[in-house]
């Protein structure tokens, strides 16, 4: 394994035009590596966001007033997700990705949920693995930013179980 050595590099951003000495203790294999893993987390965040926003809007029956605020509350909280994602991307020296995985939407209200609650599961499993290549290179920022998120993501997660078991039919 290559040892870890002090690397400055330059950034040019584009927003500001101005360049940014940024210093890291990772090599470039490394950032790259966790680059390419929290682009996938912002594929999820955006995919979420649209999801969660599509529910709010076309949620249908007894219990949708209540649900309709709660799929817009996540998706709230999953935009704040998605620029913590972006922010660490773009310190590490990447570009966040604009592309969101395949879209659930449509079906009746507890389809909405269910598939709501398999977004969230698919985004423990991969955060939990994400923090885990983190913890393995050494870089405990993005470690504990995506053990924050994660903990938001079981929040949801366990909110859908709750509103499956106890409100809708």
């Amino acid at each position: 394994m290559e040892p870890k050595t002090f690397i400055p590099i330059q950034h040019n951003s584009k927003s500001s035009g101005v360049v940014k000495n940024m210093s890291i203790l990772l090599t470039k294999e490394q950032r790259k590596k966790l680059i390419d893993e929290l682009n996938k987390g912002v594929a999820r965040e955006i995919t979420a966001i649209i999801q969660y926003s599509y529910h709010h809007v076309m949620a249908e029956g007894m219990e949708s007033p209540a649900l309709s605020e709660m799929f817009e509350k996540v998706a709230l909280q999953e935009m704040d997700h998605l620029e913590e994602f972006s922010d660490r991307i773009h310190y590490l020296g990447g570009v966040p990705t604009t592309k969101p995985n395949p879209i659930k939407v449509g079906g009746k209200l507890k389809q909405m949920v269910q598939d709501d609650l398999e977004l969230e599961y698919q985004a423990i499993r991969l955060y939990k693995g994400q923090i885990a290549l983190a913890k393995e290179i050494g870089d405990t920022t993005t470690r504990l930013m995506l053990e924050k998120i994660l903990t938001t993501e079981e929040e949801h997660a366990d909110k859908w179980e709750t509103v499956l078991q106890k409100h809708v039919k």
